[in-house]
């Protein structure tokens, strides 16, 4: 019903191969749920391959749950309260430094979610999931970050239930909220790719902020390999080039990517030549102003960036290769451009669209809820949820 591939009982007849009763008595549960509805308005009901009355056109509801979602950044947090189709109800952005660790921040965080619950008018009740991005490699199975080279006390913490807790404690509601956590560029190229590129079959966005990190999308489902390292393309040492080997990273190691291309390498580059800089935001800005060392310096990353992405590209043989991030401007662009033109084989780019962002800064909000939605109403948990909640 969610996909849109049967919204009639007798759509769903032929579609599942299941009995007319059958499907009634399904129908039955999901719509004393709330789960379902019948369409009203446009398009019209849909005509009865039997003739008679037209079937009545049933629909996925999603109004009778919200989700919450934070982006956190390494000087911010968005946050945001959705509906389970991801139309946002309400949201807030605000200085969060990821620095002061796991305890400080995400009780931080419940305390703006029970805002947004109050602005949207929704109560903590209705709250069905949770969803978190954060800037560093995550285990999906356990929700922990494992060894952030930028969240410096979040390693094996856990994240989910001292989340439960603080949403429970600054909004009344359930401690067994389900919570997902998952890195922040694999989400936003969730959010992304569902949004703008659906029938992309396999999918890049590269994030180029303060870190720089890739999620990668294939067949609708995010890619993150065996424990969550898929796309960590900041660390990938630079073949060399003048400074590149002596540049040292948040990793501990020397000539990564992110300590030469990323929005903070570039704030520290502008701050020592007397720009005021001290995070890829500053930077972000001054290349809104047109600052012409800033441009300079963002075009020269957007080349560096390209050298890994020609690898990338091949490797993948994408047909979307999205960039986003603080960075995700036109001397950036040209840069990444330059390079992976000139070093990727034409065969992997022929058919390959490279673009910025749609979203913009909610991407990763978006992915946050998207992934919820689709974690709590995956066909093999609704039997479950619906026993649960009495139906």
């Amino acid at each position: 019903m969610r996909s849109g591939r049967a919204t009639t009982r007798g759509a769903l007849q032929r579609a599942t191969g299941l009995s007319r009763a059958t499907v009634g008595q399904r129908l039955d549960r999901l719509f004393r749920a709330g789960w379902l509805r019948e369409a009203t308005g446009t398009p019209a009901p849909v005509a009865s391959p039997l003739g008679g009355r037209p079937a009545a056109r049933l629909e996925f509801d999603d109004a009778h749950a919200v989700v919450l979602a934070a982006d956190l950044e390494t000087r911010h947090a968005r946050t945001a309260l959705l509906t389970l189709t991801g139309e946002v109800l309400a949201e807030h952005t605000g200085a969060l430094r990821v620095d002061e660790g796991p305890r400080v921040v995400l009780d931080e965080l419940g305390a703006r979610f029970g805002a947004l619950l109050r602005e949207g008018g929704s109560p903590a009740s209705a709250v069905c999931g949770i969803g978190l991005a954060v800037p560093g490699p995550v285990d999906s199975e356990t929700g922990r970050v494992v060894q952030p080279p930028i969240m410096p006390g979040w390693d094996d913490f856990d994240i989910r239930g001292r989340l439960r807790r603080a949403f429970a404690a600054r909004t009344g509601g359930s401690a067994r909220v389900p919570v997902l956590v998952d890195n922040d560029a694999n989400l936003m190229a969730y959010g992304e790719q569902r949004a703008a590129h659906p029938d992309c079959a396999a999918f890049v966005l590269v994030k180029v902020s303060t870190g720089i990190g890739a999620g990668v999308v294939v067949d609708g489902a995010v890619y993150r390999g065996i424990d969550g390292g898929a796309g960590d393309i900041g660390h990938v040492r630079l073949p060399g080039g003048p400074g590149d080997a002596d540049a040292l990273c948040k990793c501990g190691a020397h000539g990564c990517l992110a300590a030469v291309a990323s929005g903070r390498a570039l704030a520290g580059r502008l701050a020592a030549a007397g720009v005021p800089a001290a995070s890829g935001w500053d930077v972000r800005r001054l290349l809104a102003a047109g600052h012409p060392e800033a441009v300079r310096l963002a075009r020269e990353a957007g080349r560096r960036v390209g050298e890994v992405l020609a690898t990338v590209v091949t490797l993948l043989n994408p047909g979307v290769l999205m960039i986003a991030g603080d960075l995700a401007g036109t001397p950036f662009l040209t840069g990444v451009r330059e390079l992976l033109y000139q070093r990727a084989l034409p065969r992997s780019t022929a058919h390959l669209q490279i673009v910025t962002s749609t979203l913009g800064e909610r991407a990763g909000l978006v992915g946050a809820g998207a992934l919820v939605v689709e974690h709590l109403y995956a066909p093999e948990r609704a039997e479950a949820r619906l026993a649960a909640l009495g139906f």
